[in-house]
């Protein structure tokens, strides 16, 4: 079964092409949503997340609640931001971001990456 990856971006041309790019490398997408509380209903509903790519500003809202609850439940989540990472609060100095635009080499790397913590964390 594939991995599937939570995509929570509020710009629809990124978000498609994010998720477009998710799917041609074998993953499965939730979402593409694009408010805050689109996104905490969805990963309340949905159990089973592998890892999330999560925009910071979503029209104004600061995407840090989803990025709580991804966190307390063990999933992998990148931060996505077209400001300067220093904007980015001290308490996700750990949580790997990517300032925007994103490329297909970047999302591949930060794919990786994912794959790799997930790897880790599997009982084996």
């Amino acid at each position: 079964m594939p991995k599937r990856i939570l995509i929570v971006e509020d710009e629809y041309l990124i978000a498609q092409d994010l998720a477009d790019e998710v799917q041609r490398l074998g993953f499965e997408v939730i979402g593409p949503v694009g408010r805050l509380d689109h996104a905490i209903d969805l990963i309340e509903a949905e159990p089973d997340i592998h890892g999330a790519f999560l925009d910071v500003n979503l029209n104004g809202e600061r995407v840090y609640p989803v990025a709580d609850r991804l966190i307390a439940r063990d999933v992998p989540v990148i931060l996505m931001t077209g400001y300067d990472e220093s904007t980015i609060p001290h308490q996700y100095a750990s949580v790997s971001n990517f300032t925007k635009p994103i490329t297909h080499a970047m999302l591949r790397d930060a794919l990786a990456s994912l794959m790799s913590i997930l790897t880790a964390s599997e009982p084996g």
